[in-house]
């Protein structure tokens, strides 16, 4: 077995740093109504732990559709069965798990990283497997170096180490992955750490992106699944039934987009794998830690071809095959405080018979990939890699290849200021080298070398009791009125986020201050409040006119509330009609001048063959207004976007 450092060439958007405002509306990945045959368990983990704003994320939304060949780099894991690479600076994704045997790529594995809004804070990429904490969506860190390094055991064993401390839960987790001499599965250890003093929801998904082609079929032990359709709230769907051209296990037999989370018993071993014509394909294992499995496919329909095509421009059809720590991904577990959770993974090929595979008699099928599984690595071998594990996790690094962010050493900083539980950093360090221009200002508060906090809109954001404390103790200057708001208002108290961001206007102008307030009336019930949220945005706006991500938040929350002509002023200002985001500012003025009447205005724009590079996940607003202002003539294929039907 190796384990080498290099680089590979893959085509990338320009990329741009944060966007500066802090995410303090809610998510975009917003709860499901949950009803019907389903069990308490997931009804109660469905309706716990939503989070109500991603604070203090930042979203990752300036990015474009133009690629540029770019190196990137690599760590390789490879035997004379496996060769699996990993990208440390996209999260660590394992973009490619390569068969020697069959000659076969047991992921989509693109030869581009084309960014999309399908992830909690916008930034997203389609191809290999990701690991996803938090909350439902897409992980916070997808698009964000994370720390990484090489572990040497005393066996003689290497693993590869990936890290990061999420700040969504303040939870740590951790990713070890090895691959044994003649071993033909990878094995891939993940620890979750709440070092918190209460208890923390938590999620965690793993999710794998599969060659999709006409006899793709996948198969789990489990007689049927909870099936969700994007448009809200989940149904019961036997997989025993169904015959083979319309079996929804077979990925190309569905119309539309939808998830499906098989219904496993808690006392059987969980797997999933995915079979091709030959019976190869995907095969994820793990010890019973990790009990959900999911079958996520695109849909044929025009929309969903559209998003394959949008999320790989090289071509490649795919779909996905998940596993995690609840039934659905509609649920959050409760972490108890200082708990530690851990599981070990396995990815291999399955290698079934393509005849039992594709069989027509389900539980056969089942059976015969329960024994070829059992042969790829059996629920003994995983247990003992999983014991080994645990004496290997707190390891020191023997060589560090690449820091994640800072925000974990200035968490490690503020616990031991104040004395709080923290994590054994010895397997884990987040060293003081880590921190950047965005927690440094941060430190320098908290170790005393400032009395005020930083100046808004500059920097990172905090959240938390002891950070509120010290900007309390630094007046009532603009800056401490400003972040104690957006910390106030993450929490979830209105009032006093309003009176403080009032308090910060009344030092002066201030952009960040009247989004603040924007936002809150624009999340209340109240008309008049929704009304003085556009005027808000709108002085924001004249603020802060370079501020493309404020133009777009604001412009949108101005068309949603028929504000056609606040919308086409913010939209007007100096400056802002290039960039990443000129097709979104495009199409928002086509839709607040189709809005105040000037169809024909609307229509040029569209004409002109708009291309908004962060469409969200289920957004098709292109299509949506051609239909209405040019609702004579077909919606152009590259306007169709739609997850739940086929609208041309």
């Amino acid at each position: 077995m190796s384990l080498t450092t290099g680089s590979r060439v893959l085509a990338l958007p320009e990329f741009d740093p944060p966007d500066p405002l802090p995410m303090v509306g809610p998510p975009l990945e917003t709860p499901s109504s949950i009803s019907g045959d389903i069990p308490p368990e997931i009804l109660e983990g469905s309706v716990y732990g939503n989070p109500s704003t991603l604070y203090p994320y930042q979203e990752q939304g300036d990015y474009g559709r133009d690629l540029v060949d770019t190196p990137v780099m690599t760590v390789v894991l490879e035997n004379d069965l496996l060769r699996a690479v990993f990208l440390p600076e996209w999260d660590g994704r394992l973009w490619e798990l390569f068969d020697k045997v069959s000659g076969k790529h047991l992921l989509h594995s693109p030869d581009t990283i084309q960014l999309a809004n399908l992830g909690l804070r916008n930034a997203w990429f389609a191809g290999g497997i990701e690991w996803n904490i938090g909350t439902r969506g897409h992980s916070p860190g997808t698009a964000s170096p994370i720390h990484t390094a090489i572990i040497r055991t005393p066996e003689g064993q290497e693993l590869l180490r990936l890290w990061e401390f999420d700040r969504l839960r303040q939870v740590v987790f951790q990713v070890d992955a090895w691959l044994p001499a003649d071993s033909p599965v990878l094995f891939v250890a993940v620890r979750l750490r709440n070092p918190n003093d209460s208890a923390v929801p938590m999620y965690w998904w793993t999710n794998a992106a599969i060659p999709e082609s006409e006899r793709t079929r996948v198969l789990a032990p489990a007689e049927s699944a909870f099936a969700s359709a994007y448009e809200g709230g989940i149904s019961r769907v036997p997989v025993t039934a169904a015959p083979p051209e319309t079996d929804w296990t077979r990925p190309t037999n569905n119309a539309r987009a939808r998830d499906f989370f098989f219904d496993i018993p808690p006392e059987q071993r969980p797997w999933v794998v995915a079979a091709d014509r030959q019976g190869d394909g995907l095969a994820m294992l793990s010890t019973k830690g990790l009990r959900g499995r999911k079958l996520f496919v695109w849909g044929r329909g025009a929309g969903g071809r559209r998003w394959q095509r949008w999320l790989t421009p090289s071509g490649g059809d795919y779909a996905e095959i998940q596993a995690g720590l609840a039934q659905t991904q509609f649920q959050h577990l409760e972490m108890p405080a200082g708990a530690e959770w851990s599981w070990v993974e396995a990815y291999g090929n399955g290698r079934l018979s393509p005849a039992l595979a594709q069989s027509p008699d389900w539980q056969q099928a089942v059976t015969h990939a329960e024994e070829r599984l059992a042969r790829l690595a059996d629920a003994a071998e995983l247990d003992a890699a999983h014991r080994a594990v645990r004496s290997w996790a707190d390891l020191p690094p023997d060589r560090i290849l690449l820091s994640g962010n800072g925000w974990g050493a200035l968490e490690s900083a503020r616990r031991s200021r104040s004395g709080q539980r923290w994590i054994d950093e010895a397997g884990t360090p987040f060293p003081r080298a880590s921190i950047t221009d965005e927690q440094s200002a941060w430190l320098d508060l908290l170790e005393g070398r400032t009395t005020s906090s930083p100046p808004p809109g500059t920097g990172g954001f905090v959240a938390g009791a002891d950070w509120e404390r010290l900007c309390a103790e630094g007046g009532d200057s603009a800056a401490s009125c400003f972040h104690r708001a957006t910390m106030r208002h993450a929490a979830g108290d209105r009032e006093a986020a309003a009176r403080l961001y009032r308090a910060s206007l009344e030092s002066g102008p201030s952009a960040g201050a009247e989004r603040g307030l924007a936002v809150l009336g624009m999340s209340g019930s109240d008309p008049r409040g929704r009304a003085e949220a556009v005027e808000h945005y709108r002085r924001a706006c004249l603020l802060d006119p370079a501020n493309t991500a404020l133009i777009v938040e604001a412009a949108t929350a101005a068309i949603a509330q028929g504000a056609a002509t606040a919308a086409l002023e913010m939209l007007s200002l100096p400056g802002i009609g290039g960039g990443q985001r000129s097709g979104r500012l495009r199409l928002l003025k086509a839709r607040a001048l189709a809005l105040a009447g000037d169809s024909a205005g609307a229509v040029t724009l569209l004409r002109r063959d708009i291309v908004v590079a962060d469409l969200r996940e289920g957004e098709n607003a292109m299509a949506e207004l051609w239909r209405r202002v040019i609702p004579n003539e077909p919606i152009p294929r590259h306007y169709e976007f739609s997850m739940t039907e086929d609208s041309r």
